[in-house]
């Protein structure tokens, strides 16, 4: 969200895209005839390397794209990112304030959906309405709130008195997944919502509702709205016949037969297109990796999905299905954006681009067969590559005929559609490229120059519903800051791989089959005592106006980039004030078009309560969900390996405030002890610091930034993993222990899965592996548990297999946190697990270890001035 206001000019006459051209669509070029290529195999796992494969390198002075939200506009919620958190300051209050209205006292809010009494019927004096002769039902707690995947908060209770409601260190907030997939049942509702016709909040499960009149009242605004009738009914059990007075999460879904002038396209045109962007400067191992990977990518696509293939280079060649005996393609220059001349040429000629694979199957085996490798004496790195023009030439393919739009009628596939580059290394030709060599008099501009055409690039796919996806491989350079505007800016995600076999296939499939909703907007509303202060995740501000159908409407309103389910939105808060009521409201509305081609209006509502008690408060802190909000707003501020070092020491920073404030002193000494109820969190920022994100482990700006940038916008699930990883030990039989990631796990009889987000490491004792039966058995055992827990994972981590010992093992012990250096009672206590070992096991274990200075949770959180806590 760190995108620039967009510029006004449209696509046609940005100046980034010169229509001037001196060379005008060529002839049909044909390829050599077909060879035979040999499918994707099947999924293998390496093994006992002696060196680790490098990701995509850049030299280290390329500098790293940028992050974070919006900048430029005057709304604080979208800000750049603040600077250093200053701890014992008191929170400062943002720019524009989220209400301006006074606070009115809160009714008790009515749920249809519980059987719980109340002593007595409320009563309302807030010049409203009275509400003393309606029944209302109250849950003691939020007990909806940890049921719901698609909002979490940091605690299911807030505080009452601001100042410690407000301590930046620990902060208070929300992930929200809006692109997540309902199931359906009785919460799909096909007809319109009933909304507060004086902020737009909608009618929700704890709305007081009139049983006479049918009236309900605004948990946000607590005006009165009417139903037209519809909510009169003897009994709130009869209410409870409404899905969204019953559940806090609805889809109101409107189908295409119910828009004036929409006529839906067939099934064959459901599926969005999808047209893959492939580099055809490749050397023979890294073509042939990737014919594999295309072959069964192809494969893998449902008969209805149409796909168009544009390969790049000097030129763009773009691929006509119309040709079933040779592969044939139109070729374009690449030195200058398309002109229109030509593009009208291209799309408006007989070939067919765009096709659907039932129909097209041979002949996208036959142009995958036909590509060859590099064949001209030039260095990876300075190949002519107009990876920009092919983007241009793909997005228009998708566009296609003006005529699509015609006569009142609009035709449009479901989804957003797909453009997938297959990159081999940087855009040296071309807009948007940079040059070969680092040493040009000119590189900054130029550099400067080519980040924001990429970036209106990316915001043009975006205007037309597409997502550009940069799947990169091999050992060449690919200068992620220039490319990773263009993925951002639309919605996409740029990946490193080693090379483009397998962890590279799989991600092409998951790419093109991910559901992507499109025309995403999401509008946040809460009680007046609470202030968004921070938005980071894969959108940008809309700058809605509602004000003519609302005029109290002041919701925060995001525009989502794409709606997926692999994306969430991290929601930093504050209280304007000590509250005022015994419960604070939250409304999150997602509202996009989905694959299918219908409007949804997913609408979630949260109810909090407020406590005066630290440690019921304290109690209710989910420590993984707060974990990851720390570490989003973190990393918002990373944005290169000296920003990471000083976020290591905010983290130190951190935990010493939360301990301060919310920890106790122990007697006769400076030492605080760390809250108890909370005591997973220091463990769980202990990871971040060393991790990947922040830490030593990962040796190149370039992939620090696609880390960094996909972090910033992962779901819940990845975003915990890619901080703290999971440790799995085999166990006879087949079956798993899950234990705390400390290198107490790598015994040598046995064998550890660790799943670190975007890789997944598999460890084998020595011990064991010496027993090849024993061994095999555990490495089966250990690849399928792998693959399950990665199955709907999007980017596909890297599978890495290897021995104790071995070279490859340093990259997953450096992940583990070294428990090794604690005194006997102190590893028990957090690794208990060892109490199961044998005296000669334990000494096995001790004398494997290699001294090495990393310090281990309790060292650092001592250094701290910090006793441990105890493990929960």
């Amino acid at each position: 969200m760190a995108n620039p206001p967009k510029p006004n000019v449209g696509y046609s006459n940005n100046p980034s895209y010169s229509s001037e051209s001196s060379t005008s669509l060529s002839e049909k070029t044909p390829i050599p005839p077909p060879l035979i290529s040999p499918k994707f195999p099947p999924p293998t796992f390496q093994q006992d390397q002696t060196t680790i494969s490098p990701s995509i390198r850049s030299p280290p002075n390329v500098p790293s794209s940028s992050n974070g939200v919006k900048s430029g506009s005057p709304i604080s919620h979208l800000s750049t990112p603040p600077g250093p958190p200053v701890f014992t300051s008191p929170v400062r209050p943002a720019a524009v304030p989220f209400r301006a209205s006074p606070v009115t006292p809160q009714p008790l809010a009515f749920s249809s959906g519980s059987s719980i009494p109340t002593s007595s019927p409320p009563h309302f004096s807030n010049g409203l309405v009275d509400f003393q002769h309606q029944v209302s039902d109250v849950p003691e707690d939020s007990a909806h709130v940890g049921e719901a995947p698609f909002v979490q908060f940091s605690a299911h209770k807030v505080l009452k008195q601001k100042k410690l409601a407000n301590v930046p260190s620990l902060g208070f907030g929300a992930l929200v997944s809006p692109g997540r997939e309902i199931s359906p049942g009785p919460q799909i509702i096909q007809r319109d919502p009933h909304r507060c016709q004086s902020c737009g909040a909608y009618a929700n499960t704890y709305c007081n509702v009139l049983l006479g009149s049918g009236q309900w009242q605004c948990i946000i605004c607590r005006k009165l709205n009417g139903s037209e009738g519809e909510y009169i009914a003897p009994s709130k059990e009869d209410l409870r016949n409404f899905p969204e007075l019953a559940s806090p999460m609805v889809d109101y879904v409107q189908t295409g037969n119910k828009r004036p002038g929409f006529v839906p396209v067939s099934d064959s045109r459901t599926s969005a297109p999808i047209v893959l962007v492939i580099d055809e400067c490749l050397d023979e191992p890294h073509l042939q990796h990737l014919q594999s990977s295309l072959h069964a990518f192809v494969d893998s696509l449902p008969p209805t999905a149409r796909v168009g293939i544009v390969l790049y280079g000097r030129t763009v060649s773009v691929y006509d299905f119309s040709e079933e005996s040779v592969a044939s393609a139109d070729v374009l220059p690449g030195e200058k954006s398309p002109t229109q001349e030509s593009l009208k040429a291209l799309i408006y000629g007989t070939g067919i681009y765009l096709s659907p694979m039932h129909a097209s199957l041979p002949v996208a085996h036959a142009i995958f067969s036909s590509l060859r490798p590099y064949k001209l004496n030039v260095p990876e790195a300075s190949r002519d590559r107009c990876l920009g023009t092919a983007v241009e030439v793909a997005l228009a393919i998708i566009q296609g005929p003006s005529a699509e739009i015609s006569r009142g009628v609009i035709k449009r596939s479901g989804g957003n559609s797909r453009i997938i580059v297959c990159a081999g290394g940087p855009n040296t030709y071309g807009p948007g490229s940079v040059p070969h060599s680092f040493s040009h008099p000119n590189y900054p501009h130029m550099e400067k120059t080519a980040l924001k055409w990429m970036e209106n690039l990316g915001q043009e796919a975006h205007r037309h519903n597409t997502v550009v996806d940069i799947l990169c491989a091999g050992t060449c350079p690919v200068r992620v800051p220039v490319l990773q505007p263009l993925a951002k800016a639309s919605g996409g995600v740029l990946v490193l791989h080693d090379d483009f076999g397998e962890a590279f296939g799989v991600n092409l499939q998951r790419a093109a089959t991910r559901a992507a909703g499109s025309h995403g907007l999401l509008e946040i509303r809460c009680s007046d005592d609470i202030l968004i202060t921070q938005v980071v995740g894969p959108g940008e501000e809309a700058h809605v106006d509602t004000h003519e159908t609302f005029k109290n409407d002041t919701s925060l309103c995001i525009q989502m980039l794409s709606v997926e389910e692999t994306q969430s939105f991290s929601l930093s808060m504050e209280t304007k004030g000590d509250m005022k009521s015994d419960y604070v409201f939250f409304q999150f509305a997602i509202q996009y078009s989905n694959v299918y081609q219908a409007d949804i209006s997913r609408v979630i509502t949260v109810r909090l309560p407020v406590v005066t008690s630290v440690s019921a408060y304290l109690e209710s802190v989910q420590d993984e969900v707060a974990a990851v909000l720390i570490a989003k707003r973190t990393l918002l501020r990373a944005k290169n390996y000296s920003d990471a070092i000083d976020m290591r020491k905010t983290i130190d920073e951190r935990i010493k405030d939360i301990a301060l404030k919310f920890g106790s002193q122990v007697p006769k000494s400076k030492l605080y002890r760390f809250s108890k109820e909370i005591s997973l969190l220091p463990e769980l920022l202990f990871h971040l610091r060393r991790g990947p994100l922040l830490g030593s482990i990962v040796g190149h700006e370039d992939e620090r930034s696609v880390l960094r940038n996909l972090f910033l916008n992962a779901s819940f699930d990845l975003s915990l993993r890619m901080i703290a990883p999971r440790c799995l030990m085999h166990r006879e039989g087949g079956t798993f222990e899950e234990l705390p990631a400390y290198d107490l796990a790598m015994q040598s009889d046995a064998a550890v899965v660790l799943d670190h987000g975007t890789d997944v490491f598999i460890w084998l004792g020595a011990e064991l592996a010496a027993d090849e039966g024993k061994s095999a058995a555990a490495l089966a055992a250990c690849r399928t548990l792998a693959e399950e827990l990665t199955e709907q994972r999007f980017p596909a981590p890297r599978i890495l297999a290897f021995k104790e010992g071995s070279s490859q093992a340093r990259y997953f012990v450096s992940r583990l946190i070294p428990a090794h250096r604690d005194p006997p009672y102190e590893q028990e206590a957090r690794f208990p697990q060892l109490r199961s070992l044998t005296t000669e096991q334990r000494t096995k274990l001790k004398s494997s270890f290699i001294h090495f200075d990393d310090p281990s949770l309790c060292e650092w959180m001592r250094s701290l001035k910090i006793v441990p806590p105890e493990p929960s």
